[in-house]
């Protein structure tokens, strides 16, 4: 272990140096860290408010305002599919009516279910801001938006003209926030019998099935297995397709986490790599002693290796606190989402760190590699 006991004396007798090295990969493996981060928690917040409280995959019929039979075999295709988030599979009927108190109108999309089966994928009953989670007869529960703008909440009662000229007087028994703007003043739930009555359907028919994956990401392969055994007049409708404009969102923010990301990396990796080749000219003459007295070049060459493998070791370590240590700022500081602390994000950064310091030892590891013990000695 010569090369190491060496390399370690080398570090010592320039402790300003080294401390600069350990620092400038601290800063980079820190900025990594906390880049990645806060792009993968980003990412994952506008995929949950998109998403994350709605169908990941709806189960339609091909001609519009046609029934979607919710049949035996509908049923054991879905809740059969072990990717399927458990009970997270609603059958829902739904239609279009327009609010109207006189002096004002708008528009409003009903969707009909019971409340237990609407609550696995709205998340109803957490997310009322007003009254209680009720859906009987001719109750209905409204959005946030629509509530403040039409000075309606829960125990007062609205008038809604329905398709074939009917009208219904609906009690509001809670306010609901989506998430999301329109919803919030264009959305409502109401009871299933309601809407199946006005669009004549029977008790085994639907507008459509809702359903929620464990995993987001797997409804284009889901929807695509599914299409292969679901009838010909139904298709499987998924997210994805859906939010194509997302998902460029998304892949622009990955593409430009991993641009800054490298960025930053071949920056911290010049800047040891210079570092180290200084320090391999300056010590330029105990190396030719070392080989006059037998050292081999290999030898020789790993007293640099090891400097870049500690110096490495210590500014990644240092750059995993840092990088803790910005993330956990985010805790105290008011933001809209939170940035998850993510190990798996550290094991990377830490190979990184560890890759980038011994890359930057290769070019001092040939340069003394290659030195002739006499014209150094030679030389003075």
């Amino acid at each position: 272990m010569l090369p190491l006991k060496i390399a370690a004396r080398f570090l010592r007798t320039s402790p300003v140096q080294s401390g600069l090295i350990v620092a400038g990969i601290a800063v980079g493996i820190a900025v990594q860290i906390f880049v990645s981060s806060l792009i993968t928690s980003l990412q994952a917040n506008l995929v949950q408010a998109a998403i994350g409280t709605a169908p990941q995959i709806r189960i339609t019929a091909v001609e519009e305002g046609d029934p979607v039979p919710y049949t035996d075999g509908v049923r054991s295709l879905v809740e059969g599919d072990e990717r399927v988030e458990p009970g997270a599979v609603v059958p829902v009927r739904t239609t279009a009516a327009l609010f109207t108190d006189g002096d004002n109108t708008a528009p409003l999309n009903l969707t009909g279910g019971t409340l237990e089966d609407l609550d696995a994928i709205y998340d109803i009953s957490d997310r009322l801001t007003a009254g209680e989670p009720a859906l009987g007869a001719d109750e209905i529960i409204v959005g946030v938006d629509f509530a403040e703008k039409y000075d309606v909440g829960p125990g007062d009662e609205i008038e809604l003209s329905l398709p074939s000229n009917r009208t219904s007087t609906l009690t509001i028994t809670g306010v609901l926030d989506f998430g999301q703007g329109t919803a919030n003043e264009r959305f409502a739930f109401v009871e299933s019998d309601l809407v199946r009555g006005i669009l004549g359907y029977s008790q085994s028919e639907y507008s459509e099935v809702q359903v929620q994956l464990v995993e987001p990401f797997d409804s284009a392969e889901v929807a695509a297995d599914w299409q292969k055994r679901l009838d010909p007049g139904l298709e499987a409708v998924e997210w994805q397709d859906e939010n194509a404009e997302l998902l460029e969102g998304l892949q622009a923010q990955s593409s430009s986490s991993i641009m800054i990301q490298v960025f930053v990396l071949v920056a911290v990796a010049l800047g040891v790599a210079a570092t180290l080749a200084i320090s391999a000219v300056q010590k330029t003459r105990q190396i030719g002693i070392l080989k006059a007295l037998g050292m081999r070049n290999r030898q020789t060459g790993l007293v640099f290796l090891w400097e870049g493998a500690i110096l490495g070791a210590l500014g990644t370590l240092l750059g995993i606190v840092f990088g803790i240590g910005l993330i956990s700022l985010f805790y105290v500081i008011p933001v809209p989402f939170t940035i998850e602390i993510l190990p798996d994000k550290f094991a990377i950064s830490g190979v990184v760190g560890m890759a980038v310091a011994l890359a930057s030892a290769v070019l001092p590891y040939r340069k003394t590699a290659a030195l002739n013990p006499i014209e150094v000695i030679n030389s003075g």
